[in-house]
């Protein structure tokens, strides 16, 4: 019997495991051998969080990033065909959703291999249930270029107004305040823009106002990981 591939939800910050993961998810998450990752050290901190006493050494690491060699990949699902089970470990939130392990879950699929999502925060959708804006259509742009942002995100407005679909993307958190004094600046006065910060830690910071009242007074979110959301 093949073993299976979970995809395995990591918290968006050092925010309490137990605040973000269901107890059967850390169970599942103890039990597991065998790790996909993007990064192995914060991926040993994590299980470390899951469980302190978790053997680290014991647990088998495939690092996926923009380094590795697409020939590689394929082999680490080799596992499963031994019936071991495989955990993919987003950097933060998802895999799969704004994140490189889609293309992971896809060889699972052609190959066979049962793809397991596991219940964990997601910034797209946390942000989205926090907004107040449509939560029916909404679409997730990722990062807007940075040499021609007002022209995109004066397309995206278009496009909200036009569909009635929130937008949602990101920044780069050292360049945040220059992405939102962007929309204040090419924005619609009454389109509303959410700004979502530190989703579920100590910190967390959602607000939704019109362009016009956030020109009045700009949050300090510098450094900050934040997702924007804007409705037309």
């Amino acid at each position: 019997m093949k073993g299976q591939l979970y995809l395995v939800p990591n918290t968006l910050g050092e925010s309490p495991i137990e605040r973000n993961l269901p107890a059967d998810v850390i169970s599942t998450i103890i039990n597991l051998k065998f790790f996909i990752v993007e990064n192995e050290r914060s991926a040993r901190r994590f299980l470390k969080r899951v469980d302190k006493g978790i053997n680290i050494d014991e647990l088998i690491f495939f690092v996926l990033d923009k380094h590795t060699h697409p020939n590689d990949i394929p082999s680490f699902l080799n596992p499963t065909k031994e019936g071991h089970s495989i955990g993919l470990i987003s950097e933060a939130g998802v895999p799969g959703v704004a994140d490189p392990g889609a293309d992971i879950v896809e060889l699972a699929h052609k190959g066979g291999i049962d793809v397991i999502p596991m219940v964990g925060p997601s910034s797209i959708l946390l942000s989205v249930m926090a907004s107040g804006l449509n939560g029916q259509s909404f679409a997730f742009n990722g990062y807007l270029p940075v040499k021609d942002a007002s022209r995109t995100l004066k397309k995206l407005e278009d496009r909200s107004i036009k569909e009635n679909q929130t937008q949602l993307f990101i920044e780069t958190p050292y360049r945040n305040m220059k992405m939102l004094e962007a929309i204040i600046a090419t924005c619609h006065p009454k389109t509303r823009l959410c700004i979502a910060c530190d989703i579920t830690t100590e910190n967390e910071y959602i607000k939704t106002k019109t362009v016009a009242q956030w020109k009045k007074k700009l949050p300090e979110i510098n450094k900050r990981p934040a997702i924007f959301l804007i409705l037309g």
